[in-house]
């Protein structure tokens, strides 16, 4: 391994893409040595941008000994042929959430990024939120009890003030709407903190009148009772980010970046935070620092993107059926 990660950024296409290719030129750790994207033009401006090359092909990044890893931000329908032929090129993989458009297909990556041994990162950046590591510590220590019910918004304006990109609606590429997409935040902080769900029910609506859906909840069940909301939306305005867990001890409550909670560490008395010493590193971070230094990923895995996909095509053939599905 170089001192270096030599990385290819793979497709402009989702919106958080230009920001990761920016964080990752200022790592002292990682250089970008190039560009690959499905719409040429837009990869040959980025590549300018960036001052690095533009490959012509997929296959000719995978086939560059130079290179040694891809950051995929191509639609989310183009994961499985890219992760996979990536994995068996032996390119450490970046990618953006959700893995992939069907649980089939995620178990495929799986299987290849494992044989393969590449060190695979997907990015769940809520899981470093300062706020919700400090919740995450108080429920893994059992503080608040067995935790009963756990709610998690996460919206913004997105459809209503007509700023999102409109391929975003494209439900062949993205594979549905607000849930798939905003709503993987709220799903994966629920699986990282509750665990696997038993069944899901969903509700989606669309209020703009978009191909997908832009106002959605699902409502997740546990085999020992505990329920947990995710919400989501692209048609909600100053609406702030919130996570609720009330358990058998005590109730904690994140908003605005805010924490409030009760238990009997604190006398069952109402304390209220807004600075916490917590802290644990971007998955971009994490990433490059698992390749220079050739340890195992413990955080943002492959098997927490295949338990995200599951529950997504559960909340989706929920959704489509009425009908409550079991995971």
């Amino acid at each position: 391994m170089s001192k270096k990660v030599k990385v290819v950024m793979i497709s402009g296409w989702h919106v958080h893409a230009m920001g990761y290719a920016n964080y990752l030129a200022a790592s002292p750790s990682c250089e970008i040595v190039g560009v690959w994207d499905e719409i040429p033009v837009r990869g040959t401006e980025w590549a300018s941008d960036l001052k690095c090359k533009y490959y012509d092909s997929y296959d000719e990044v995978l086939s560059d000994p130079n290179v040694d890893a891809v950051a995929i931000c191509a639609p989310t329908s183009m994961h499985t042929e890219l992760m996979l032929k990536a994995a068996n090129a032996s390119k450490h993989i970046f990618t953006e959430k959700v893995l992939t458009l069907s649980v089939k297909d995620a178990l495929a990556v799986k299987k290849a990024i494992n044989k393969n041994k590449v060190h695979f990162t997907i990015s769940f950046p809520h899981e470093t939120d300062k706020a919700v590591l400090f919740a995450k510590d108080l429920v893994d220590r059992e503080a608040l009890g067995q935790i009963t019910y756990m709610r998690v918004r996460n919206v913004h304006s997105g459809s209503i003030n007509d700023w999102l990109p409109a391929h975003f609606y494209n439900r062949s590429q993205c594979g549905g709407g607000a849930m798939i997409d905003l709503g993987a935040h709220p799903m994966y902080l629920i699986c990282w903190f509750l665990g696997a769900p038993k069944f899901v029910s969903s509700t989606f609506t669309s209020v703009t009148a978009r191909p997908v859906e832009d106002n959605a909840v699902s409502v997740l069940q546990y085999e020992n009772g505990a329920i947990a909301v995710s919400e989501t939306g692209f048609v909600s305005v100053a609406d702030p980010y919130s996570i609720e867990f009330s358990g058998t001890k005590g109730y904690l409550r994140i908003s605005g970046g805010s924490l409030a909670y009760s238990c009997p560490e604190t006398e069952n008395k109402t304390v209220t935070l807004s600075e916490f010493q917590t802290y644990a590193p971007l998955p971009l971070d994490y990433w490059i620092d698992s390749i220079v230094n050739g340890t195992q990923n413990q955080k943002y895995t492959i098997d927490e993107a295949v338990e995200l996909t599951k529950i997504m095509e559960a909340a989706y053939r929920s959704s489509e059926s009425g009908k409550k599905i079991k995971i």
